[in-house]
């Protein structure tokens, strides 16, 4: 709350503030159709800047729920995350069964932030109790600003330097590393490492070059190819390598999503996963368990994930400390071994 913080603020302040009528000012709070958009956000942050407890005078939602939580995707590489990914759909329903177990709604926001701005309303104009941000894009030292606000948020990404706000995520390092060494141990010499240039992505990155240098293999540049976070990137960057003629036995994806676009490109070059070529993919999405081959893969706990992302955005304990949960390597048939 601000420095003009004040609980006696009445709706009539408010209007004088916005320049409007009170009439107004009480249907922006109540959510009316007939106030625009931009209204209802200027009043919103008004009430909030003000300690006007606006809240507890709207509805909770249509059965009476304990309270709601905001789901809001920040923007990557110019565009909004795609909610139909098989992962995000995952780690929504395990938010969705925890926020049921608090008798708590949730919704997932049509904003996409791309600036401190963005977050700040996305916190501060909204009816929710909380946000829970599904990745940090580069959007990391806004996320610190933020924090340093009564915004009420949690993240789910990468654990990085300097941070001062909560997230919950994967051991990213440990998982890269997890996933090469198993490859190196097969005897896999030329391994590739598919992965966007999200933190999460850098993150695993970071573990595979340490395993490659723990394994005494050589790190070849040609070997690394940035994609997106979807299967027709990977693809993409797979065909590119046979077409080239890059040689390489082994592929360690930074998502079970692009693991399975590269298994599908080396399908269709003619080349055998796993006797020609050892995948391990990162995330163990029900997808990767019901592909041909199935696919070996890092796993991240989504159901421990979607407690702890709700609990902490709903109990406010105001421990900022980023939580990383453990990986366990899944052995399945497309690396091998």
């Amino acid at each position: 709350m601000g420095s003009g913080s004040n609980n006696n603020t009445t709706l009539e302040d408010l209007a004088k503030l916005a320049g409007v009528s009170a009439s107004t000012v009480s249907r922006a709070l109540n959510d009316h159709p007939s106030i625009s958009t931009r209204t209802k956000q200027r009043i919103w942050a008004l009430a909030h800047e003000r300690g006007y407890p606006f809240r507890r005078y709207m509805p909770a939602g249509p059965i009476g729920s304990e309270g709601s939580i905001a789901i809001v995707t920040p923007r990557t590489h110019g565009r909004p995350l795609p909610l139909s990914h098989p992962f995000f759909l995952e780690l929504l329903a395990s938010i969705g069964e925890a926020a049921r177990d608090r008798g708590c709604d949730f919704t997932v926001s049509h904003t996409a932030p791309a600036s401190y701005e963005d977050l700040f309303l996305a916190t501060t104009t909204s009816r929710a109790n909380g946000v829970i941000f599904l990745g940090q894009s580069t959007l990391h030292e806004a996320f610190n600003q933020l924090a340093d606000t009564e915004a009420r948020f949690v993240v789910w990404g990468a654990q990085m330097q300097g941070q001062k706000y909560c997230s919950i995520g994967s051991d990213n390092v440990l998982g890269g590393r997890r996933a090469t060494l198993h490859l190196a141990r097969l005897g896999r010499k030329r391994i590739v490492f598919l992965g966007e240039t999200e933190p999460e992505a850098l993150q695993r990155r970071g573990g595979y070059l340490e395993a490659l240098k723990e394994s005494g293999l050589e790190v070849d540049n040609a070997l690394i190819a940035p994609v997106d976070f979807e299967l027709e990137s990977a693809e993409a960057a797979v065909n590119a390598l046979v077409r080239r003629k890059v040689p390489f036995d082994g592929i360690v994806a930074s998502s079970d999503l692009i693991a399975l676009g590269a298994i599908r490109a080396l399908r269709r070059a003619g080349v055998s996963v796993p006797e020609d070529v050892s995948v391990v993919g990162y995330d163990d999405m029900l997808l990767s368990r019901l592909s041909t081959p199935a696919l070996s893969t890092i796993k991240q706990d989504t159901y421990k994930a979607g407690r702890l992302l709700v609990s902490r955005v709903l109990d406010a304990t105001g421990d900022n400390r980023p939580e990383r949960l453990a990986t366990d390597l899944i052995i399945r048939e497309s690396c091998g071994g």
